[in-house]
């Protein structure tokens, strides 16, 4: 199957986008895609979040739209049917990764610990989120991983910032990096969608020396 890594493989920077009202979708993912961050992650965290995917999926064929926090098989079968061209879980259970390999689409198992990153290998899956990257070790822990562990290559999300991003880039092991730093609430709130595609093009230039893809 193809990996997520490889959908968008110029793209540094996965946006995780939390959309409140599915009327913003559109041009939120026309800044994005413009500013060259063509893969979104739409999180399944509010009420309007299926119909924007929806609305992404349809409207912004550029956009390579995916949805996150995926918790359950449910979810799964609601975020295809909706046009998610991946998933992204925040964890995994054998049902979950069950429902994810069964979807057809290409799939980000979270993962915090050496021992989940080994039990996913195990199961053939060498494509992970890292979740909580900041609190879950950061830099320093992927690059611990490497070494007894070169086959995983992973997305850190959580708490990634646009001064980290090139640290973790620079990993042999890491492909991308999921954040929310170029959808800041106050432009969000105001629409400000200029905005969003100017600090989208800061975070597609993003890549350090080695990125792993």
């Amino acid at each position: 199957m193809t990996s997520v890594f490889d959908l968008a493989p110029e793209a540094p920077v996965v946006p995780v986008v939390v959309i409140e009202d599915a009327a913003d979708a559109v041009p939120l993912a026309r800044a994005l895609v413009a500013g060259g961050l063509p893969l979104i992650e739409v999180t399944l965290r509010t009420p309007a979040a299926l119909d924007a995917l929806r609305a992404i999926a349809d409207g912004v064929p550029e956009a390579v739209v995916g949805a996150g926090t995926v918790v359950s098989a449910a979810g799964v079968a609601d975020a295809v049917g909706a046009g998610a061209r991946f998933l992204v879980s925040p964890g995994w259970t054998g049902r979950l990764l069950g429902a994810m390999r069964e979807s057809g689409v290409p799939f980000l198992p979270g993962v915090s610990t050496a021992s989940e990153v080994v039990a996913l290998l195990e199961r053939g899956v060498d494509a992970m989120k890292f979740f909580p990257a900041e609190a879950a070790g950061g830099v320093p822990y992927l690059k611990s991983l490497a070494g007894p562990l070169p086959q995983a290559r992973f997305c850190p999300t959580g708490g990634v910032s646009a001064a980290s991003a090139p640290a973790y880039l620079a990993l042999p092991n890491v492909g991308c990096v999921g954040g929310t730093w170029m959808l800041p609430p106050d432009a969000l709130a105001a629409r400000d969608w200029a905005r969003v595609e100017s600090l989208a093009r800061g975070a597609a230039a993003l890549r350090g020396p080695v990125s792993g893809r």
